[in-house]
């Protein structure tokens, strides 16, 4: 981890002091050795390639390129997903991610995870577009970037460097570009060396950046800034040593040196060579009856070769903690929890990944609300949360049954994050929410949009009983006048005609 120590009380981001950064770049320049040699190995250039042999001997140089492998595979694992985003608090974080979006922050991840892996370390360098009021990110190489803190306890950063150099064809020099980044401003130094002398000069004045901190993240593999395969060199090595070294025994076989006894193949020199053209073109041999021929070659224990072989692809794997997936270990469909059990190693190192990548995250999410806060973009950074998930193969209908098992006990944002489809819990919320109107709306349009309120059969009740006495003093009004107008037809109770 190169990370260079500076008094606080000597520090002034107005004042930058020129040459305590060509001091700090030149000791920089001296430490990167080490990661360039990590480098080499993921590019597959390692130790073997430079191995001479004797005599003519067979020099083979066979590369297992295992480094590659283990980042590869450790990188996909970390970051084959992209990080989602959720907010703890009531604001709307939708301008921050459109931001994002703009910045393909998605590859800038990828891009910083495959760095850490190889170098231990990733770093990336947030600023704005030249003509342009929108933040961006880049990914810049640990080979010429570093970071200068404070010599607290908190090891406060003071600002970061990142530079390269130039070569100047015409006097055969090189010059030195160095921006520096502090918590307000942003320098562009040009430092040339000629010999003894050192010319140095800043070819844009301090300019701020409004950032708020230094522009340039740092990201650690592991608290030791250690990469992924660094450790395991030393094996690789010996894998590659032992794979040469078996295929040069097969050349060695193949070139066996063919002893003759009781028998010559002519008396001088021109008989011996004619005698061995004719014997390599018809593979044909005739001798006394008495003597006899055989190649002279040295006996190969390829079992335990074989043996050595395994045992050590097997260290290289179990010592940098990543699976070997080409592996019959991983063959046949298993379930999750014996899935996770091989994976225990490598969930482990990419625990530690993710919990230093987040504190890089937060830095970010500081960085670019800073700047959206100048265009009226109010966002509180602290409030808004990084979910990592695993590129692995899902067993959704497990997963489907935990969400149904937890529902009711667990929110829904809480559950919907668990499903590896679902990029942004509080959409898919949302978007559930107005399905479930538009169905409501669609059946109210269905089956009638009034309301379905049941008859008052006691108001109907109460107008049937006054129609009906009515109509029964009618009738009997009618009787009497009848009687009146005949009372004749009238009888007697009892009499008789």
């Amino acid at each position: 981890m190169h990370r260079f120590t500076y008094p606080a009380d000597q520090f002034d981001e107005g004042n930058l002091d020129k040459s305590i950064i060509l001091t700090l770049v030149k000791k920089h320049e001296g430490m990167v050795s080490r990661l360039v040699k990590n480098k080499q190995y993921y590019n597959g250039h390692h130790a073997i390639e430079y191995k001479k042999r004797e005599n003519d001997a067979p020099n083979s140089k066979v590369t297992c390129n295992h480094a590659k492998d283990i980042a590869d595979t450790a990188t996909g694992y970390f970051m084959g997903n992209p990080i989602t985003y959720s907010n703890s608090g009531e604001q709307d974080i939708a301008p921050l991610m459109e931001t994002f979006d703009i910045a393909n922050v998605d590859d800038v991840d990828a891009d910083n995870a495959l760095d850490m892996s190889i170098y231990g370390a990733a770093y990336e360098y947030v600023y704005a577009k030249q003509g342009e009021a929108i933040p961006t990110s880049k990914s810049i190489s640990p080979l010429s970037t570093f970071i200068v803190v404070d010599d607290t306890i908190e090891e406060n950063e003071l600002c970061g460097v990142y530079y390269y150099k130039k070569k100047n064809s015409v006097k055969d020099t090189y010059t030195y570009v160095a921006t520096v980044s502090t918590a307000s401003y942003t320098y562009v130094l040009n430092i040339e060396e000629s010999g003894a002398d050192v010319f140095m000069e800043v070819t844009e004045a301090a300019e701020p950046h409004y950032f708020g901190e230094p522009q340039i993240i740092e990201y650690l593999n592991n608290k030791e800034a250690i990469g992924d395969f660094e450790q395991q060199i030393p094996l690789i090595d010996a894998y590659n040593t032992l794979m040469s070294d078996r295929i040069n025994d097969k050349e060695q076989f193949i070139d066996a040196v063919l002893v003759l006894y009781g028998s010559i193949m002519g008396d001088d020199e021109e008989e011996v060579s004619k005698a061995q053209e004719t014997l390599k073109k018809e593979k044909l041999l005739e001798l006394p009856a008495d003597a006899k021929a055989e190649y002279l070659t040295r006996q190969m224990d390829e079992n335990g070769v074989e043996v050595l072989r395994k045992a050590i692809k097997e260290d290289i794997y179990n010592f940098s903690h990543v699976p070997n997936f080409m592996d019959e270990n991983f063959a046949g469909n298993v379930s999750g929890v014996a899935m996770e059990y091989k994976l225990l190693g490598l969930e482990m190192i990419t625990k530690v990944k993710e919990r230093q990548y987040k504190k890089g995250l937060r830095k970010r999410i500081r960085l670019y609300c800073n700047f959206l806060g100048m265009k009226a973009v109010l966002l509180e950074a602290g409030s808004i949360m990084a979910t990592f998930s695993r590129a692995l193969p899902k067993n959704l209908q497990e997963l489907s049954q935990i969400v149904a098992n937890l529902k009711g006990n667990v929110s829904a944002k809480t559950l919907l994050k668990l499903l590896p489809f679902v990029e942004d819990p509080d959409y898919e919320i949302e978007e559930v929410e107005r399905q479930k109107a538009e169905d409501v709306k669609r059946q109210q349009e269905l089956f009638g949009a009034g309301a379905n309120t049941p008859p008052n059969f006691e108001d109907e009740e109460e107008e049937e009983e006054p129609a009906a006495g009515k109509e029964n003093a009618a009738k009997k009004d009618q009787e009497e006048e009848d009687q009146e107008k005949d009372p004749k037809e009238k009888k007697p109770a009892g009499g008789k005609e």
